[in-house]
């Protein structure tokens, strides 16, 4: 099984894959179709034949879902999941929500003396943040590792 994620934003998408078997995640790409055009019609479209493109049918989507940094749920996330739930009804899989805050934070740092231009860090960073939502999601269904022997 392989996971698709999505960094839903305003104008931007970033989508990142990952395996929770091998544990690699990579980010993909960003999309920049607001999700506002046409009631996200253009979004839906786009968004599913790129899920189309990179996993199959018995494959996933994480959604990274932007609570307020106090855990509540505000508009924003509302919004997400009414999105997440169209998307995952059009394409046929799961969809299962990981908490975003942060991330874009800490893609902001990963791109730190990168020497990229603010333009080139603007395009880069949703795809990285949607790799770290997906990081911490592979991370929350691994096993732990077993406990050495005493």
């Amino acid at each position: 099984m392989r996971y698709l994620c999505l960094d839903i934003g305003e104008k931007r998408t970033g989508l990142a894959i990952g395996d929770p078997i091998t544990g690699l995640v990579t980010p993909l790409d960003v999309i920049d179709v607001s999700t506002q055009h046409e009631d996200g019609q253009v979004w839906l479209r786009e968004i599913t034949r790129r899920i189309h493109d990179h996993i199959g049918v018995r494959d996933a989507l994480v959604v990274g879902l932007p609570f307020n940094m106090d855990g509540t749920e505000g508009p924003q996330a509302k919004r997400v999941r009414e999105l997440a739930t169209k998307l995952g009804g059009r394409s046929g899989h799961p969809v299962h929500f990981q908490d975003e805050r942060l991330t874009s934070a800490a893609a902001d740092w990963e791109m730190a003396g990168s020497g990229m231009t603010r333009g080139e860090k603007k395009q880069r960073r949703d795809a990285l943040a949607a790799a770290a939502i997906l990081r911490d999601f592979l991370s929350s269904i691994s096993p732990a590792p077993p406990s050495p022997p005493d």
